[in-house]
């Protein structure tokens, strides 16, 4: 017991000496340099007796490898930066998350050994390829990882002389390249968001164009056999050329009328691959590139010539389809002529005649010979009509069509408004001795146009060669003051239009002391003045300008009193006569139009009349909604087989197909 008290003392004495000595040596170390000089090496190095050593707990780390951290508010996805005005509440809670993120990824750093640091640099040189490639900025991203795989070899043969590497800079490094990646990326903003955009329909382009890899080797392979079979060393092989031919039936059933890999049968593959290992016996049989060649460019001046026929065949055929009536067409009006004369007198007259001459109500000229077209226009107009009480419709149709143009509308009433149809034979004042172009249509030169010209002469084509030409019909435009004495304002429209809105705004329109309102066609050369007349003749070059638009007819109002004021049938009259020969400009009613109405055209809203729909698949959707008048120019008409089935409907909803008379001439949509 006498023991006990010095060995206590001697035990604390021996456990608190340590503990003076560290506080003060820790306390000069301290004083001995400024405050505000404190680095975090004083932390890491003590001087003991002279001798700088190191704390074994952490590795040695320079100061130059230490930065300040840089104050960012990052995003979720890291590509977008918040805005100025952003809440307040959300950015601070951004930061917390931050802070706590980063603080449990220190304490992983400082507790990660130096056998684990090559690991942790290959896999941050992943994670940052792949951040690169989310924001977009490739080039930035491989800079980065070129970097850090040279900081790498560096720290390697440090560790080579036996230091000891530190993972906390490289860390520390890689966290603020990393950070100014995401600062620029928010800086860009959506600039960055538009590159995966762009990758993504690159990448789907090239899966379209490959979509059909397959279905283009199977056909190259059939144009090979044949070069094959017509080559004289193969053909001298009967075995080859048998073997050839039933590879080129197999390929041709698997291809049928594939259009993409996707449809093509399960054997497609097995079969291409039987077709090779024959087309490679017959390189071995025939080596001779030459004669290869050779055989293909006959080959390939043979196809082009087809085609060249084709082409004509299709356009010929094409125009015939359009010129000629269909069936169904044919019977209807047949079917409505016997049902007319079997009316009596008084069946047979429209009600309402008293409104024919009254220049207070809106007076449409439709001349026609199509039956159902002309319902189509007299049915869309009436329907959007705001008082169908005040429209009139002066149908002129030719004899053939007469009694089964009053019969529809004798039996089809449109709505309240008023119909009158008239035989343009009845017109009598309208003669050869009056009308130049009724003198030039039964001339003999006009009969050899039509019928003797051979195909072979460059005048002869097929547009010109159309039979509507030959017809009055197409011509009484130009007759209008004479067809309507009593009038003073005419929209005229064509058969092959649609009406989609109210019209009756267009007699209170001012032409500003004009003839026509029209709407301009120039926005595609072939619509200028140049397109339809000769220039080379000086008739034509010294009174018009070859860049000047054009117009169109189909839906066009005519101030008739201007016309009588102007003369303007005597100017028509005056440019036919010079025209007798056909040198001025070819067949039609759009030139002579053009020419006589030179300077005297108002120029409508382009929306009142949208054209294209018998020819142009691509017209803009949006202009054929808003359209008061689509107009079916063109081959391609709405009636016939051959038309856009697009553009069908706008045309078909305004055609009863239950009615009996369809019905009994097969008359379908």
């Amino acid at each position: 017991m006498k023991w006990r008290k010095p060995v206590v003392v001697m035990l604390f004495v021996t456990v608190l000496a340590p503990i003076v000595l560290y506080t003060d040596r820790l306390g000069s170390s301290v004083a001995s340099s400024p405050r505000n000089q404190f680095s975090i090496e004083d932390v890491f190095t003590f001087n003991f007796g002279g001798d700088k050593r190191q704390l074994n707990l952490l590795p040695q780390e320079s100061s130059a490898n230490l930065k300040e951290p840089i104050g960012i508010v990052y995003s979720d996805d890291s590509t977008t930066s918040l805005s100025d005005s952003g809440d307040s509440v959300q950015i601070s809670n951004m930061y917390q998350e931050m802070q706590l993120r980063e603080s449990v990824e220190h304490k992983t750093r400082v507790l990660s050994t130096t056998n684990e640091d090559d690991q942790f640099k290959v896999e941050n040189s992943i994670r940052q390829v792949t951040e690169g490639l989310h924001e977009g900025d490739l080039g930035g991203t491989l800079q980065k990882l070129e970097s850090t795989r040279e900081e790498g070899g560096q720290q390697r043969s440090t560790e080579n002389n036996g230091t000891v590497s530190t993972s906390v800079a490289v860390e520390m490094k890689t966290e603020n390249e990393r950070q100014s990646s995401q600062m620029s990326a928010s800086k860009v903003g959506d600039a960055k968001e538009e590159e995966p955009v762009k990758f993504k329909s690159e990448k789907q382009s090239v899966e379209m164009v490959m979509a059909d890899t397959q279905v283009r080797h199977l056909k190259d392979q059939l144009i090979r056999s044949r070069v094959y079979l017509s080559l004289a060393a193969t053909r001298n092989n009967p075995h080859f050329v048998r073997e050839l031919r039933i590879r080129m039936k197999e390929i041709q059933r698997v291809l049928g009328d594939a259009t993409k890999d996707s449809d093509l049968p399960r054997n497609a593959i097995e079969k291409l691959k039987g077709m090779e290992q024959t087309l490679a016996k017959g390189r071995q049989i025939q080596d001779d590139c030459a004669a290869v060649v050779k055989k293909l460019r006959a080959m390939l001046h043979s196809t082009e010539e087809q085609l060249r026929v084709h082409k004509k065949q299709t356009l010929f055929l094409t125009q015939l389809t359009a010129k000629t009536l269909p069936k169904g067409l044919h019977c209807f009006p047949l079917r409505l002529s016997t049902e007319y004369y079997a009316l009596n007198s008084s069946q047979r007259q429209f009600p309402n005649q008293e409104r024919l001459e009254d220049p207070s109500f809106y007076h449409y000229a439709l001349f026609s010979d199509n039956i159902l077209a002309a319902a189509v226009v007299v049915n869309s107009t009436v329907s959007h009509a705001k008082d169908p009480f005040k429209h009139v419709f002066h149908i002129v149709t030719d004899r053939l069509n007469y009694a089964a143009m009053r019969m529809w509308f004798i039996a089809n009433p449109p709505s309240k408004a008023t119909i009158q149809v008239q035989n343009v034979e009845e017109f009598t004042w309208l003669n050869s001795s009056y009308s130049p172009v009724l003198k030039q249509l039964g001339s003999p030169s006009m009969i050899d146009y039509y019928f003797k010209s051979p195909r072979g002469n460059a005048d002869t084509n097929l547009k010109y060669r159309n039979p509507k030409y030959l017809s009055i019909l197409n011509h009484l435009r130009f007759y209008l003051p004479e067809i309507f004495p009593r009038l003073k304002k005419v929209l005229f429209l064509d058969d092959d239009i649609v009406v989609q809105k109210d019209l009756s705004a267009l007699w209170s329109l001012d032409l500003n002391g004009n003839v026509n309102g029209a709407v301009e066609t120039c926005g595609e050369s072939f619509h200028r003045f140049d397109r339809y007349l000769n220039f080379s003749n000086p008739l034509i070059s010294k009174n018009f300008d070859p860049r000047a638009c054009g117009w169109a007819y189909g839906m066009n109002i005519f101030d008739l009193e201007e016309w009588r004021r102007q003369n303007i049938t005597e100017v028509y009259h005056t440019w036919q006569k010079l025209n007798h020969d056909r040198q001025l400009w070819k067949l039609g009613t759009l030139p002579p139009g053009l020419i006589t109405f030179w300077k005297r055209t108002h120029i409508l809203d382009r929306l009142w009349h949208v054209l294209g729909l018998g020819y142009n698949p691509s017209v803009n959707q949006r202009e054929i909604e808003r359209a008061a008048v689509i107009h079916y120019n063109g081959n391609m008409k709405p009636w016939l087989e051959i038309s856009i089935p697009k553009y069908r409907n706008y045309w078909a909803k305004y055609v009863d197909y239950d009615h009996v008379y369809l019905r009994e001439c097969n008359i379908n949509p």
